[in-house]
């Protein structure tokens, strides 16, 4: 598609739009798997003055109703039509400069809601061309779904920004991660940006590519260094960068690269643009060990419709990342943990209390206590153990209930039930506890 073609298509919806009777600053839900009508979708919603609500089209019916609800969206545009959608509750109120927002949970109770503005956006993309230049940018390989911010920001948006090529192939099958080396070479490809789930089942099942790309971006999960290192022997290059960043950031906002002395488990550089301080004894301090707060273009507006959540993270113009590191001086990065309950599954976070709460509307689950496992490809899955009221309820029975009601990623890998689950002497659950010894007994 050129870029006649593109805007022929984004002036189509628009008019469907208008048709609709959509007026500016509603919330419009693109749950779409086309990556082309994703993408002109988008820019047609933008063009009417509307919010882009970007989900995963994989949701189930009462995620998405939970997204209605959340936004208090109108429409709902999908692959096969656009529909009026209702939310039945009071409307949530939000800034009216709200371009885009991006859902980071949903299975149920109310989902947090990234709002950004195009004002945002723009300097987050401006500051990703800046740092990685345009001629890296020339032919770009998009891997990754665009309702996830590090396809839909850090690959589509910035490659459009720079007026680049883009290759967009955001659910690439087994056989195709075996032809991924040719693929690159076939296209040319010299910059692509994909999470380390993504390499643990290329360096496996692919032959290098013949040309070295001039850039590759590993984020939205943790990257280990050896990992790191097989990464940048397979692609023939050290210009490969550990990036840090999140939705509420707009994606990256910096990365070390493989060949920086420092670099090491966890070394993701110094900021693209903004600054890092970290939050420690009820400060922010310029250097040493804390969660990690950052100052960065294309910061989120907040969280739709949830103003005492956005606060809550807010200090001044730095914002709580939920991330722990250690901060140099020169403001080089490297971090260590999160201080959430999130599971990282192939770069998609999961909220181990959202799980929790799936699980406990099945009608016989009495109890239910979720937690991250290790996964050779995804890097992590979602485990729990429940307690049921009904001993003719199984692990089976129970997974395929979940897979009824909930997106994959949020759908329990490896399920126990059990008389009781473990608590504190505070009658807590103790999350961290449950997953060591379940992780231990599993694995």
């Amino acid at each position: 598609m050129d870029r006649e073609q593109f805007w022929e298509d984004v002036q189509r919806y628009l008019t469907e739009l208008q048709k609709l009777q959509t007026e500016a600053n509603d919330r419009i839900i693109v749950s779409v798997n086309d990556p082309l009508k994703c993408l002109t979708t988008l820019f047609a919603v933008w063009q009417r003055g509307c919010c882009a609500v970007m989900v995963n089209p994989a949701i189930k019916d009462l995620e998405r109703q939970v997204v209605v609800e959340a936004t208090g969206a109108k429409l709902l545009v999908s692959d096969d039509a656009v529909q009026r959608v209702h939310a039945s509750g009071d409307l949530q109120s939000g800034p009216s400069d709200a371009a885009l927002i991006l859902m980071t949970s949903g299975t149920t109770g109310v989902p947090k809601g990234v709002t950004h503005s195009l004002k945002a956006l723009r300097e987050r993309l401006a500051a990703n061309l800046a740092e990685i230049g345009e001629a890296p940018l020339e032919r770009t390989f998009c891997t990754l779904p665009l309702f996830f911010g590090h396809g839909l920001i850090g690959n589509a948006l910035t490659a459009i920004h720079a007026g680049k090529h883009l290759f967009l192939m955001p659910k690439m099958q087994l056989d195709e991660m075996g032809r991924f080396g040719q693929t690159l070479d076939d296209f040319g490809i010299t910059f692509f940006s994909s999470v380390p789930s993504f390499w643990r089942m290329v360096l496996m099942a692919s032959p290098k590519p013949r040309r070295p790309p001039h850039r590759v971006h590993i984020g939205s999960a943790p990257l280990a260094k050896e990992l790191w290192k097989n990464i940048s022997d397979w692609c023939g290059t050290t210009d490969v960068f550990n990036t840090y960043g999140m939705t509420e950031t707009a994606n990256w906002i910096s990365g070390g690269a493989f060949h920086d002395e420092r670099s090491a488990d966890g070394y993701v550089g110094r900021p693209w643009g903004g600054q890092f301080k970290v939050w420690r004894d009820g400060g922010l301090h310029t250097s040493g060990a804390g969660e990690i707060a950052a100052k960065t273009p294309g910061q989120m507006i907040g969280f739709w419709g949830q103003p005492a959540k956005t606060a809550a993270v807010m200090h001044g113009e730095f914002m709580l990342t939920g991330d722990l590191g250690i901060l140099d001086a020169d403001q080089s990065l490297r971090l260590v943990g999160r201080t959430k309950n999130e599971i990282n599954v192939a770069g998609v976070k999961v909220l181990a209390e959202e799980v929790d709460m799936l699980l406990e509307r099945h009608p016989s689950v009495v109890e239910a206590c979720s937690f991250g496992i290790p996964d050779l490809i995804a890097g992590e899955r979602v485990g729990a153990i429940v307690r049921v009221s009904d001993d003719t309820v199984d692990v089976a029975s129970l997974v395929a209930w979940c897979s009824r009601e909930a997106r994959p990623d949020a759908v329990p890998a490896k399920v126990e039930i059990k008389d009781e689950i473990p608590k504190n002497d505070r009658g807590k659950i103790s999350r961290q506890d449950v997953q060591k010894t379940m992780v231990a007994k599993w694995f």
